[in-house]
């Protein structure tokens, strides 16, 4: 689990590059950068499904995949309907993604190294 929490922090941080690229008024940031931070978040998520169900992970783990694979869902609506079209990604779309994303990695990290 922790090279998904690695990954998936990883990730985060370039959410938060493309956040803050699109409220300085940039329609969309760099196709490379978008590309990166999916696939890693895209990796993170499989490894961490990976580990989710093997014994002895805690049920938080699994909690913590279900957050992220919606949190996807949002990931893949922006980048197929926005960016490849060329839109401007909606502002609260990209929020309401980030947050539940954040809610997702802030679980995990309770799960690795919080949870009694």
């Amino acid at each position: 689990m922790q090279l998904a929490a690695i990954l998936l922090s990883l990730a985060a941080l370039g959410g938060v590059a493309m956040v803050v690229i699109r409220l300085r008024g940039a329609p969309l940031p760099p196709i490379g950068l978008a590309t990166a931070h999916g696939t890693i978040a895209g990796i993170g998520v499989l490894v961490l499904a990976y580990n989710a169900y093997t014994p002895g992970i805690p049920q938080l783990a699994q909690i913590a995949l279900g957050i992220f694979i919606l949190a996807a869902l949002g990931g893949v609506t922006l980048f197929t309907m926005f960016h490849l079209k060329g839109r401007p990604l909606p502002i609260p779309l990209m929020l309401g993604h980030g947050l539940i994303a954040l809610t997702g990695l802030g679980l995990l990290l309770y799960t690795l190294y919080g949870a009694p």
